[in-house]
């Protein structure tokens, strides 16, 4: 007849007996199924240095406090978020400053306008990582010591277990031992026979995975402090047919980490050959990009060989440690610009625009610094406002609005200014904007500002014979972000091991097996088997019966002296069993 029992009673603690104490060797059972560290009676620290020391470093090497400071990292991200950040645009950051003054010193004292690098920040990021190195090494060395062990011999009192089953054999003890050795390790249970039971333990995985887990934070704080520190980021507007050398000088705007230096600059160098654009004609997604390519040559070092590429969105050139992403495009309307006289001060220069839609629609600033002398031959500076369409939907047909991104009908209109541009001044200026406060409207015959709209091959005549504009043709533009972001690989390593790590901890229960067979009084081999998890599960239970009805099949059952023989599998609580 077999007993199967599945859980100990409500009222009953496992590993003690009603009216008895506690059984040890259940206790030993049950220890060493974690490596987490025993949790210690509440009590004050010794009196001294060294006893407050131990003490802190014992709260702060805790697992509750780790994820204390993991979730105080993850609120002290979120300003950096929601206010703007020096590193990241300083424009902003002034614009912010000029609208609040009351509250832009109090941002400044908290350093809230540079999170990342605050002390604040920094204090719980450096702890956090002394958290978890605190957690993980101990433990680590307790796991160790656990894999080069065995697991312990089964208590004396297998009844007590949450999982357990019973039956009566006529086999020889020593064959149901090495019948469910061989079982056990056919299982993938790490078995050893130990007295007169197998002990048998499986499920260290769990335990792999929570360390994973923990390392994987580890290097994932490594591996995005190098990157905050040591990352650039810049962007350059390229011309077709001109190039980019990768120094500071040659970018249109650069950010980086504080111990980044002009050396970690890899050193190349490209040519944008062409770029080519695609868009639906037709249908309602018209206008909407299919192809955006650029197709350049570049070098590595200063004597490289020359190499063909082509840089697509989303699918950047990799060169060294840099990343070359194409970001953006425009056009470039070429211009003439000639004096009084009819001298060329500027000659088909090609002058970028800012899009300002999704049909390209740009708009921006022709500047003539140097070399223009008005009608009384006094020298000046030019400024034109200009906005381009690269598909103008004709006269009368509606508004300077382009109609597709291609250029199917270039059109550029102009606006013309005369006096000093401010450039000469040392205070910076947009490229792309006109500084009105030293320029003089050219007039028209209404008294009006005189501005005019251009077809290619187009000339506009400024008055009083002040000289000419020509627009001769459009040239492509890409813009490009160059990116150096050291430790990206650690940390997507370090986020999939993480994830890997932290399923493993989660789904993969550590569970330990005891069999015991001996002899009975009248002579019948007992077969006694108990399971014990760490957590309360099913599992333990059905994995505890697939065990035994496969071990009672090599040792199946004798009848008990005062019953008929019972045939019903182990594994299955007979009709009454404890439950």
């Amino acid at each position: 007849m077999s007993k199967t029992t599945t859980n100990a009673p409500e009222d009953q603690a496992p590993d003690q007996a009603p009216d008895q104490a506690p059984d040890h060797d259940l206790g030993a059972a049950r220890s060493q199924l974690s490596t987490a560290p025993a949790e210690e009676g509440p009590g004050l620290p010794a009196l001294g240095v060294i006893g407050w020391a131990r003490w802190f470093w014992r709260q702060l090497t805790s697992m509750r406090v780790a994820l204390l400071l993991l979730l105080l990292l993850s609120l002290a991200a979120i300003p950096g978020s929601l206010i703007p950040q020096t590193g990241v645009d300083a424009t902003q950051v002034a614009d912010f400053r000029e609208r609040h003054e009351t509250l832009a010193p109090i941002y400044d004292k908290l350093g809230l306008f540079h999170v990342y690098s605050s002390v604040w920040f920094s204090a719980i990021y450096i702890l956090l990582f002394v958290s978890l190195i605190g957690c993980i090494v101990p433990r680590t060395w307790q796991f160790v010591g656990q894999l080069r062990g065995r697991p312990p011999a089964a208590p004396k009192r297998l009844t007590r277990l949450p999982a357990y089953t019973t039956w009566r054999t006529e086999a020889e003890p020593e064959q149901v031992r090495e019948a469910a050795l061989a079982l056990l390790k056919k299982r993938r249970f790490r078995a050893h026979l130990s007295g007169d039971a197998v002990a048998a333990e499986k499920g260290y995985l769990r335990e792999v995975g929570n360390l994973a887990f923990h390392l994987a934070l580890i290097v994932m704080l490594i591996a995005f402090a190098w990157g905050q520190l040591f990352k650039s980021e810049g962007n350059k507007l390229v011309l077709e047919g001109d190039g980019f050398a990768n120094t500071l000088t040659q970018y249109d705007d650069f950010k980086s980490g504080n111990l980044f230096t002009q050396d970690d600059l890899d050193p190349f160098s490209f040519t944008l050959k062409d770029f080519h654009g695609t868009y639906e004609a037709t249908g309602p997604n018209r206008g909407t990009p299919r192809t955006f390519q650029a197709a350049v040559t570049y070098s590595v070092g200063a004597y490289g060989r020359e190499r063909n590429a082509t840089i697509k969105v989303n699918e950047p050139l990799e060169i060294g440690g840099s990343k070359v992403y194409l970001v953006s495009h425009g056009y470039a309307p070429i211009v003439t610009v000639r004096d009084a006289k009819g001298n060329v001060v500027m000659d088909k220069a090609a002058v970028p625009l800012l899009p300002l839609d999704a049909n390209v629609t740009s708009s921006g600033a022709i500047k003539v610094m140097d070399g223009y002398r008005n009608a009384r031959g006094e020298r000046e500076q030019l400024g034109f406002n200009a906005f381009f369409v690269p598909s103008f939907a004709g006269e009368g047909h509606g508004t300077m609005l382009s109609q597709f991104p291609a250029l199917l009908n270039p059109a550029l209109a102009l606006s013309a200014y005369h006096g000093d541009l401010g450039v000469d001044s040392g205070i910076p200026q947009s490229v792309y904007q006109l500084n009105k406060k030293n320029l003089k409207e050219f007039k028209d015959s209404k008294g009006e500002l005189f501005k005019k709209r251009l077809a290619v091959g187009e000339t506009m005549t400024l008055p009083n014979g002040a000289g000419s504009v020509t627009f001769d043709g459009v040239k492509e533009w890409a813009g490009f972000q160059i990116t150096q972001q050291p430790g990206s690989g650690w940390a997507l390593t370090g986020a999939v091991a993480a994830i890997l790590g932290l399923a493993a901890s989660l789904f993969v229960q550590r569970r330990r097996v005891w069999v015991r067979a001996v002899r009975g009084a009248d002579g019948v081999t007992v077969v006694e088997m108990a399971g014990l998890g760490r957590s309360e599960s099913a599992k333990v239970p059905e994995e505890l019966g697939d065990l035994a009805g496969t071990l009672y099949e090599k040792a199946p059952g004798a009848p008990d002296p005062d019953h008929e023989p019972d045939t019903t599998d182990p594994a299955v609580p007979a009709e009454g069993a404890e439950q």
